[in-house]
């Protein structure tokens, strides 16, 4: 009659000991040297669970980009403990990072497309990193997240014949076709109309719940809080509230 209990508890166990994607304890972040030395992060602690999408808001200038750079493996972590998908960050060596960096997705404010290629291109972009893959199967993986976010008939579009959200479309197929753990996303409904803002982030959250990964998303947009398991609020560099959506 115990076996029954024992298997439940070690489920128990189990499913407690996943480890977060992503594990922040007592980060500092500062800018500058000696008397300039300024100091931008203060005790950053929280953790993200797999699947979650966390919103993080907070007034301009909070330090909410400089911690995602931080997050991306993209700048280098001064004080305290950041674990991102098992690694440690800290002192990691580049080998470690450029790791952490090919299983990260990015999404910015400015999609960032490069005007010279096509869509399909731009999304091609994010695989150059993963060895293994030919041209042709690149090419269609890039094509079938274009279709996934909608613009399947705009593969071969250059950026300067997409609309504002097609573009932002575009960066979410390039940021998911490699299909990462954790998406980055920077204000990325911060140049769009409130239509195609929505329509973006649900796309992002639709995509993101079906390939199982972690979002954490730097908004300053009210109309998207709902899509959020979490929010989490910055000022003046410090973490003030770590409430649920």
């Amino acid at each position: 009659m115990l076996t029954p209990l024992l298997d439940q508890a070690a489920l128990a166990s189990a499913q407690n000991a996943v480890e977060p994607v992503v594990k922040a304890e007592g980060v500092n972040h500062y800018f500058g040297e000696g008397s300039l030395r300024k100091q931008i992060l203060f005790d950053i602690s929280f953790a993200l669970q797999p699947g979650e999408i966390v919103l993080l808001t907070g007034p301009s200038g909070s330090g909410k980009t400089t911690l995602l750079t931080l997050l991306g493996a993209l700048r280098s972590v001064q004080e305290g403990s950041l674990r991102v998908l098992g690694q440690e960050l800290r002192g990691a060596q580049p080998s470690t990072l450029i790791r952490i960096r090919r299983q990260v997705g990015y999404i910015f404010q400015a999609h960032n497309l490069l005007r010279s290629l096509t869509a399909a291109q731009n999304v091609r972009m994010a695989l150059e990193l993963h060895n293994g893959l030919s041209p042709q199967e690149a090419q269609q993986r890039a094509e079938a997240m274009l279709a996934a976010v909608g613009l399947g008939d705009r593969v071969h579009y250059y950026p300067e014949q997409l609309s504002g959200g097609q573009k932002q479309r575009v960066a979410i197929a390039r940021a998911l076709v490699s299909h990462p753990k954790l998406v980055l996303a920077d204000e990325p409904t911060a140049a769009l109309d409130s239509k195609s803002g929505r329509e973006v982030v649900t796309l992002m959250e639709k995509l993101a719940r079906e390939q199982g990964c972690t979002i954490l998303m730097v908004t300053h947009d009210n109309r998207i809080l709902d899509i959020a398991d979490r929010v989490l609020h910055m000022e003046d560099g410090r973490l003030e509230s770590q409430g649920v959506a």
